[in-house]
């Protein structure tokens, strides 16, 4: 196991970084990132594969800081959005790279019940003036340190991220033990894997969400990107951006992506769906040939450069957001601020609000049983 800490300066900081980047042995370099409040290290753990493919993620809310992947002409940019250090991501960070939880996505009115008894969440977002629970809180599994292990499995790099949610943690029930690993694929995909036990049931629904630009982080917005979603279904909401429980047809909507169209070809058609959202920021239910299993998502086409995002998960469902609330208040790591829509996410879940509707899919994990999913992120070029 090759595992450095040190690396080029310019590789470190990420700041302009382009270009063709020449092959190199898989590794895992280690470099300082800060630190939190109470002194506690925060570091940087790039995972490089032999290409050249390079991820940096930080133990600070499990974060994908940079992700650097080849054009068709094999220059590589980074194409996650985010920030170059600690304290940008602690000031004012909407999610950017993190994984987040305990549950995420939103809950209504930021309570549930379950075997009886209801729990008060806290209530951190409130669209269209609904207060809801969003993305497990104030302080969600987006904004705590995480414990790190870096290692090569099957010659490719890897990082596990542990971290224990303590029983009433945001209001959830139980003490909850999360498990994240990903992997860096020599295929340039990146693998991400989620496993949590309790010792209380609970609810939960781990997910990803990094907003990606295959043009390259800071270039523009994302509405000449090509998305195709293997959806039929998707979840209408209210006002509040929450579930109504109803499973709609996509075809003859603007959210019929089971072929391939642009993102910004129908994003501001006259549909209160849209109105609602700002845009896309719906849950689209997955066309799966099987319950479990890895299942083909989404895939994102990127002209200008050629880039290629294929998405695979083992959730029943994708939460689409074209980056409709983004405003130019966060400054990125090229040093360009991020307009409306300079990201989308893919963030593959269990669908919003699941423990307040009963038809949807079970979101409640029980002692004695292990929640465990993945989603893998794949790269190419055409």
């Amino acid at each position: 196991m090759k595992i450095f800490h040190s690396y080029p300066v310019a590789a470190l900081l990420g700041l302009g970084l382009a270009g063709i980047l020449p092959a190199a042995t898989p590794s895992i370099n280690i470099t300082p990132f800060g630190s939190m409040a109470d002194g506690r290290a925060v570091n940087l753990y790039s995972l490089v594969n032999a290409s050249g493919a390079r991820a940096d993620i930080t133990n600070y809310g499990a974060i994908i800081v940079r992700l650097f992947v080849p054009d068709r002409a094999g220059r590589f940019d980074d194409v996650v959005l985010g920030y170059n250090s600690l304290a940008d991501y602690q000031r004012a960070s909407p999610y950017f790279g993190a994984v987040v939880g305990r549950y995420g996505n939103r809950i209504a009115e930021g309570r549930f019940t379950l075997d009886g008894r209801t729990y008060p969440l806290v209530t951190n977002n409130a669209p269209g003036g609904i207060p809801c629970h969003l993305h497990g809180g104030t302080v969600g599994f987006d904004k705590v340190l995480w414990t790190a292990e870096p290692s090569l499995v099957d010659a490719a790099p890897a990082l596990t991220l542990r971290y224990r949610s303590r029983d009433g943690e945001e209001g959830y029930p139980g003490n909850l033990d999360v498990t994240i690993r990903y992997q860096l694929g020599e295929d340039n995909s990146l693998s991400v894997e989620y496993r949590a036990t309790t010792d209380q049931s609970t609810p939960v629904n781990l997910t990803q969400h990094s907003y990606f630009n295959l043009g390259g982080e800071g270039r523009g917005d994302i509405l000449d990107h090509v998305l195709t979603l293997n959806a039929s279904r998707f979840t209408p909401v209210n006002a509040g951006l929450i579930p109504t429980g109803e499973l709609a047809p996509v075809a003859g909507t603007p959210f019929d992506f089971r072929q391939p169209r642009a993102i910004g070809e129908r994003v501001d058609e006259p549909d209160e769906q849209l109105k609602f959202g700002g845009g896309y920021d719906h849950n689209f239910v997955l066309d799966r040939p099987e319950a479990g299993g890895l299942a083909h998502a989404a895939t994102v086409f990127e002209p200008k450069s050629g880039r290629v995002l294929e998405v695979w998960t083992e959730e029943p469902g994708v939460q689409f957001y074209c980056g409709n609330f983004l405003n130019g208040s966060h400054v990125g790591k090229s040093g360009r601020a991020y307009a409306r829509r300079y990201g989308l996410c893919l963030e593959t879940q269990h669908f919003p609000n699941s423990p307040n509707q009963p038809s949807f899919p079970d979101t409640i994990l029980r002692p004695g049983r292990e929640y465990r999913t993945r989603t893998i992120f794949k790269f190419s070029a055409r």
